[in-house]
Protein backbone atom coordinates (compact mmCIF):
# COMPACT_ATOMS: atom_id res chain seq x y z
CA UNK A 1 0.00 0.00 0.00
CA UNK A 2 1.47 3.67 -0.96
CA UNK A 3 -0.34 6.96 0.27
CA UNK A 4 -0.49 10.25 -0.71
CA UNK A 5 -1.67 12.95 1.97
CA UNK A 6 -2.34 16.64 1.59
CA UNK A 7 -3.35 19.02 4.20
CA UNK A 8 -4.30 22.37 3.01
CA UNK A 9 -6.18 25.61 4.01
CA UNK A 10 -9.43 25.96 2.51
CA UNK A 11 -11.67 29.30 3.19
CA UNK A 12 -14.93 28.58 4.73
CA UNK A 13 -17.32 30.43 2.20
CA UNK A 14 -15.84 27.88 -0.42
CA UNK A 15 -15.72 24.64 1.24
CA UNK A 16 -18.88 23.70 -1.01
CA UNK A 17 -16.76 24.08 -3.80
CA UNK A 18 -13.96 22.50 -2.49
CA UNK A 19 -16.30 19.08 -1.55
CA UNK A 20 -17.56 19.25 -5.44
CA UNK A 21 -13.89 19.44 -7.12
CA UNK A 22 -12.64 16.82 -4.43
CA UNK A 23 -15.49 14.64 -5.34
CA UNK A 24 -14.99 15.05 -8.98
CA UNK A 25 -11.38 14.54 -8.71
CA UNK A 26 -11.84 11.48 -6.16
CA UNK A 27 -13.78 9.97 -9.27
CA UNK A 28 -10.97 10.57 -11.67
CA UNK A 29 -8.46 9.35 -9.57
CA UNK A 30 -10.03 5.82 -8.79
CA UNK A 31 -11.17 5.52 -12.61
CA UNK A 32 -7.36 5.47 -13.27
CA UNK A 33 -6.76 2.73 -10.27
CA UNK A 34 -6.85 4.86 -6.85
CA UNK A 35 -7.83 2.68 -3.99
CA UNK A 36 -9.60 5.32 -1.73
CA UNK A 37 -9.59 8.91 -1.15
CA UNK A 38 -10.51 10.56 2.23
CA UNK A 39 -11.17 14.05 2.34
CA UNK A 40 -11.18 15.26 6.38
CA UNK A 41 -12.38 18.84 7.50
CA UNK A 42 -11.23 20.00 10.41
CA UNK A 43 -13.97 20.06 13.41
CA UNK A 44 -12.51 21.86 16.70
CA UNK A 45 -8.89 21.76 16.01
CA UNK A 46 -6.64 23.97 17.72
CA UNK A 47 -2.89 25.40 17.08
CA UNK A 48 0.00 23.12 18.93
CA UNK A 49 2.56 24.26 21.17
CA UNK A 50 4.91 23.87 18.63
CA UNK A 51 3.33 22.08 15.78
CA UNK A 52 0.11 21.52 14.25
CA UNK A 53 -2.01 21.39 10.81
CA UNK A 54 -3.16 24.72 11.52
CA UNK A 55 0.05 25.66 11.60
CA UNK A 56 1.14 24.10 9.15
CA UNK A 57 -0.90 25.46 6.44
CA UNK A 58 -0.52 28.77 8.57
CA UNK A 59 -4.35 29.05 8.60
CA UNK A 60 -6.02 32.37 8.77
CA UNK A 61 -9.27 33.56 9.97
CA UNK A 62 -12.65 32.06 8.06
CA UNK A 63 -10.62 28.92 6.66
CA UNK A 64 -10.90 25.27 7.60
CA UNK A 65 -7.89 22.78 7.44
CA UNK A 66 -8.70 19.88 4.93
CA UNK A 67 -6.87 16.74 5.55
CA UNK A 68 -7.08 14.34 2.42
CA UNK A 69 -4.83 11.02 1.52
CA UNK A 70 -5.33 8.94 -1.51
CA UNK A 71 -4.51 5.19 -1.10
CA UNK A 72 -2.66 3.10 -4.06
CA UNK A 73 -2.04 -0.22 -4.17
CA UNK A 74 2.00 0.47 -4.78
CA UNK A 75 4.18 3.81 -5.42
CA UNK A 76 4.49 2.22 -9.24
CA UNK A 77 0.32 1.99 -8.93
CA UNK A 78 0.66 5.77 -7.58
CA UNK A 79 2.83 7.04 -10.34
CA UNK A 80 1.29 5.73 -13.10
CA UNK A 81 -2.31 7.19 -12.04
CA UNK A 82 -0.54 10.84 -11.52
CA UNK A 83 0.79 10.18 -14.60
Amino acid sequence: MYIDGYVLPVPKAKLAAYKKMAKKAAAVWKEYGAIEIVESVEDDVQPGKVTSFPQAVKRKTGEVVVFSWIIYKTKAARNRINK
